[in-house]
């Protein structure tokens, strides 16, 4: 049995935030990169250009790099073999959400759903732990602003409809969002599962580096089939037209009951903030 302290714990949480905060990750980077040679508007050029330049800026001079300093999502992956010493292992994780939101001065967005009476340091935050073989503990974390989170969408389909029917409706929402969830997008997609793990799958898959398709390769073709379904739109960076609405889809299969397809689509902006650590 390996020990792992809270402090350590809280710790790496605080930095994962104050880094996604402050630093955009160089897949995002790069997927940016490329969606600026692939754009043929050029205002959809000059917009992406402008992500870039907003992207190093907020890197040189330690500032955010959106206003909307979003929901502290977590995936946690413990091994089996861990133990956690010092404290409670969900108070550390939030101790380090409070401590990165308070020191680093970033926009502090939870409050009371019916009041709006705001926390005051950003928690509680969106925890999801998962039990795996091993000794280390693995923490994901992502920046959700909630431009994007409002566009998002679970649909409990008809078994009958099949990948169109699919289709059809990840490409209702990226259309309905237009604008709102600040193009160019990456689009999380759960099919199957349940009500309550497609919506918790479609946003983990917003996790994986922008650009790497999925190992098995029919879902990869899959993936590549819907991005250029969605960039046809032609919604474009920021929604001022253009090719590049997103740029990646990451789809998981799920095994669902005979009697129901569920659907979720989760949205994520051009700022795709998300880091990790394995302690």
């Amino acid at each position: 049995m390996r020990e792992i302290q809270a402090e350590t714990i809280t710790r790496a949480v605080k930095e994962l935030f104050l880094e996604s905060a402050f630093v955009l990750g160089q897949d995002v980077i790069d997927a940016l990169k490329r969606g600026y040679r692939a754009e043929e508007s050029p205002v959809g050029r000059e917009i992406i250009k402008r992500l870039l330049i907003n992207a190093e800026m907020a890197k040189a001079d330690h500032i955010p790099i959106c206003q909307d300093t979003g929901r502290a999502i977590l995936y946690v992956d413990v091994g089996q073999d861990v133990h956690v010493v010092g404290g409670d292992f969900m108070e550390a994780i939030e101790e380090g959400v409070r401590q990165a939101y308070t020191e680093g001065y970033l926009r502090k967005s939870v409050c009371h759903p019916l009041t709006r009476k705001n926390t005051g340091d950003n928690t509680p935050a969106v925890t999801h732990v998962a039990i795996v073989p091993g000794d280390r503990l693995k923490i994901m974390a992502m920046t959700k602003g909630e431009g994007a989170e409002n566009m998002s969408r679970l649909f409990m389909l008809r078994p009958t409809v099949g990948w169109e029917g699919v289709k059809k409706k990840v490409l209702e929402t990226v259309s309905d969002a237009g604008p709102n969830p600040c193009p160019p997008i990456t689009v999380g997609v759960a099919i199957g599962g349940a009500f309550s793990t497609a919506t918790k799958e479609a946003k983990k898959n917003l996790l994986r580096p922008i650009g790497e398709p999925h190992p098995d390769p029919e879902i990869a073709r899959l993936e590549a089939e819907l991005l250029e379904e969605i960039n046809r739109l032609g919604i474009g960076p920021q929604g001022m037209g253009g090719r590049i609405t997103a740029l990646g889809v990451h789809i998981s299969l799920l095994p669902c009951h005979i009697a129901s397809l569920p659907l979720a689509v989760n949205l994520q902006c051009h700022a795709a903030r998300h880091a990790e650590v394995v302690l």
